[in-house]
């Protein structure tokens, strides 16, 4: 969560550099961060036939959590925590 919220407020886990972030223009969404972290890193691996989404055909990890990071605050994200997680089509 560190990641995606630092790419949203573009300010570290302690808040600085301040409110308004080190280069706030190179701000992202947090669906674009989320997109960076999943399809973004498997292409990135040359794994996107089997990573990256879930779609039939692909392993099936993903986590479950305790907000919806896309409609809360961009400073709710670092407090959201994970409420379950699916390994290999397991939870």
């Amino acid at each position: 969560m560190a990641g995606i919220h630092a790419a949203v407020t573009r300010r570290r886990a302690d808040g600085a550099p301040g409110p308004a972030g080190w280069q706030p223009q190179e701000r992202i969404s947090a669906a674009e961060a989320v997109r960076a972290y999943t399809l973004g890193a498997a292409f990135a691996s040359g794994e996107e036939a089997s990573k990256g989404s879930i779609t039939p055909g692909k392993l099936a990890d993903l986590v479950v959590l305790d907000r919806d990071i896309f409609a809360c605050p961009a400073e709710e994200i670092l407090q959201t925590r994970v409420s379950a997680t699916v390994l290999d089509g397991r939870g």
